[in-house]
């Protein structure tokens, strides 16, 4: 059976961490914290602002990707459109208080199935920025 055209694929990460919101959310919103885990960037957590994230350049590629904030709600979602290459997606940040920190749930949504490279590229750099924003975490206060 064919998929219908304007199906769509996201990507999600989920991670429960032993830090407060407030803390998950700083990580997720100071530009010098975000460069650490994801990359460069000039972002501001203000609805409508355009910002770039950037890394080096690849064959193909130059390493900019353009992002606009969606959503912002202080310690509990954060949500921005992630354009690069053709690519159109919106990358949602979720938290919510567990008993022990914070659930951290991240979905990128709008893969279409004729960007598999996209989609996996995704998959796997999700794991890794996550892997980096533990890092990060465990670093700040």
């Amino acid at each position: 059976m064919n998929k219908p055209a304007d199906e769509t694929l996201s990507v999600v990460v989920e991670r429960e961490l032993p830090y407060a919101p407030e803390k998950l959310w700083r990580a997720l919103t100071q530009p010098h914290l975000i460069e650490e885990w994801l990359m460069k960037n000039d972002f501001k957590p203000e609805i409508g602002h355009q910002f770039s994230l950037r890394m080096d350049p690849q064959p193909g590629w130059n390493g900019v990707i353009d992002c606009r904030v969606l959503v912002v709600e202080p310690n509990k979602t954060l949500s921005y459109a992630w354009g690069s290459l053709g690519l159109e997606t919106a990358v949602t940040f979720t938290l919510t208080p567990t008993p022990t920190g914070t659930l951290l749930h991240m979905e990128q949504t709008g893969f279409r199935p004729d960007q598999p490279q996209n989609y996996q590229g995704a998959k796997y750099g999700w794991q890794k920025f996550f892997a980096n924003l533990e890092q990060v975490l465990g670093r700040i206060d």
